[in-house]
């Protein structure tokens, strides 16, 4: 078998990419979020919106700026490998392979799920049916990326007009209702006037954020199937970036025009929609939720079904030779798809165990959908330094200034990740006379995963 994958994706394509992939569930149910931890505070909200979209952007224009350098078959591991190293590069791929690409599409599995038995009156959503649903979803994203990788994509480009149409909806109709009937200014006055809003609440409101902000990085993983990638890959992440800003922060603000504040707190966007059309309007978002959160896992799982196979095509990680196969029916990497199903599959009966019933895990029982977050950022970290090291004195400003900020800024989503998973739950748990520290043991996760790829590499005999 050839182990080249085709050109097959334009800019249209990798700027739905973009948008699909990171406007998902999380915007929908991430909105009532931020509101209960800003105390309701609209501007304290948008604040939290605002920062994690200038996060997102900075983020996305310096690796635009690397796009237009390196090319090989996955971008961010690309980029790694000609900036930091190889093994550097290895250690990325890795946990994008074994943990933030398969724990995010678990996530997103039974996110389809739970949806779909709304759209049809259940309200089990954590139950056998709902987890035998999510495992069926899994299975049918990964069955069209492997067999039919057009399909995915033209999925994915219709999957992300759909899901366009009711935040759009709500932006226009729930803007101006919401000027007519006042609960958009009382929601902005009101800010003024709340006690408890502060800058700290802001912390966990970008905490609350950084879920729907995150997933733009998969769009690189095709940038070997792009047409003219080092300009349509730069292209869509940053046109794409700045969309999904815009979109989120007006949709945050056409929400308070649906309901007051207080309901939205409680009931979420639901309450938005039945207010401006009714029950039906209220299951016409649910069936436009579903298809964007299935949009969004094609998203995800086509990524999946790459992250081993560009580790393998480098010679690394378990038999490379095995898992850099491509189908030349498909032009897909069969072999490196179907052991990520495998890892998708763990992450989702983890997500199971740790946040949908009981913890059977203990004190290894996280956030699995937000904590691969923290160490996301931490790992970019080095590739931006090493960055201005290597291209610094090409340009000023494309290569040493916005890299700077691009390390400010992912420190800071770390710190963010710390305070929301760390120090928030700790004193919550310390409150109820018991312990709690998430994301001290994620990392402990995290670290033997790593170790354990480490252990891989070395055993491969790299250099």
């Amino acid at each position: 078998m050839d182990n080249q994958m085709k050109k097959r994706y334009g800019l249209f394509t990798a700027i739905c990419m973009v948008v699909g992939i990171v406007i998902g569930s999380g915007v929908f149910f991430k909105a009532q979020d931020v509101l209960n931890y800003t105390g309701g505070n609209m501007l304290l909200g948008i604040l939290a919106w605002i920062i994690g979209g200038i996060v997102m952007i900075i983020c996305a224009f310096n690796f635009a700026n690397f796009g237009t350098k390196y090319v090989k078959v996955n971008g961010v591991v690309d980029y790694a490998e000609a900036i930091v190293g190889k093994k550097y590069a290895y250690m990325i791929g890795w946990f994008l392979t074994t943990i933030y690409y398969p724990a995010m599409t678990a996530v997103l599995a039974w996110v389809s799920a739970r949806y779909t038995l709304v759209l049809f009156g259940s309200s089990d959503i954590t139950g056998g049916l709902c987890m035998a649903l999510g495992g069926f979803y899994l299975c049918l994203a990964y069955a069209i990326n492997v067999l039919s990788p057009k399909i995915a994509g033209k999925f994915q480009v219709s999957a992300t007009v759909v899901k366009l149409i009711p935040l759009a909806i709500i932006v226009v109709v729930g803007t101006i209702v919401g000027f007519i009937n006042g609960n958009t200014v009382d929601a902005f006055s009101s800010s003024f006037n709340i006690e408890g809003g502060s800058f700290d609440s802001v912390f966990a409101g970008i905490g609350a954020a950084a879920f729907a902000y995150e997933g733009w990085i998969i769009a690189t993983s095709i940038n070997s199937e792009l047409k003219e990638p080092k300009k349509n890959l730069p292209r869509a992440l940053v046109i794409g970036t700045a969309i999904i800003m815009v979109i989120y922060i007006t949709y945050f603000i056409g929400l308070s025009g649906g309901a007051p504040i207080e309901v939205l707190r409680l009931e979420g966007a639901t309450a938005a929609f039945k207010s401006l059309f009714g029950s039906v309007g209220s299951v016409i978002l649910n069936a436009f939720i579903v298809v964007s959160c299935l949009g969004t896992l094609n998203g995800l799982m086509l990524a999946n079904t790459r992250s081993l196979y560009s580790l393998s095509v480098r010679d690394s990680g378990p038999k490379p030779k095995m898992f850099s196969q491509i189908d030349p029916q498909t032009n897909m990497p069969v072999n490196s798809s179907a052991l990520t199903l495998l890892f998708c599959g763990a992450w989702f009966f983890y997500f199971y165990g740790a946040n949908l019933t009981n913890p059977i895990f203990g004190v290894f029982s996280f956030d699995s959908s937000e904590l691969p977050i923290i160490t996301i950022y931490a790992l970019y970290i080095p590739i931006f330094i090493m960055f201005i090291v290597k291209e610094g004195k090409k340009s000023v400003f494309k290569n040493i200034v916005m890299p700077i900020l691009a390390v400010c800024a992912s420190l800071f989503m770390i710190f963010v990740a710390i305070y929301a998973h760390g120090i928030v739950k700790f004193r919550e748990a310390k409150v109820a006379g018991e312990f709690a520290f998430p994301v001290l043991f994620y990392l402990i996760v995290f670290a033997v995963i790593m170790i354990i790829g480490a252990l891989l590499y070395k055993r491969k005999g790299k250099k």
